[in-house]
């Protein structure tokens, strides 16, 4: 009979795991935060590229800028998974970062795909950012 229970509670979900539809403002939120840390991952990638190629003299702007966007991008996809009451700021502030990294990618593009890919989700970040600041 223990057994029986034990297999029936074990089989069951809680209450609370229950998913509910998200809202749009939980949407967005979760959308910039995957944004965010594409970011992370892009930005660093071509942060490391511009160093290592033979023109990182050329590159160096660049790299500093990407090493910016990585750097905010991570620390807001961080505040705002816990609710932070700073989020709103950091969120502004991350969109103008990553804009500037974008516009410096593209000016560089021509170097390599890894630039180019890293403008492109610099920029995507940049609008995501820049919504969720506006309902923050």
């Amino acid at each position: 009979m223990a057994a029986e229970q034990e297999s029936s509670i074990t089989n069951q979900a809680p209450a609370f795991a229950k998913e509910r539809p998200l809202t749009a403002n939980q949407q967005l939120l979760e959308r910039c935060i995957n944004h965010c840390l594409e970011v992370v991952k892009t930005a660093s990638t071509c942060a490391n590229w511009c160093i290592t190629s033979d023109k990182s003299q050329t590159l160096a702007e660049c790299s500093r800028s990407c090493l910016d966007a990585a750097t905010i991008t991570a620390a807001n996809a961080t505040m705002m998974a816990r609710g932070s009451r700073f989020s709103g700021p950091v969120t502004s502030v991350c969109a103008d970062i990553c804009e500037s990294c974008a516009s410096m990618c593209e000016h560089h593009s021509h170097y390599s795909e890894i630039i180019q890919q890293c403008a492109e989700t610099c920029r995507r970040c940049a609008e995501t950012c820049r919504e969720m600041a506006a309902v923050a």
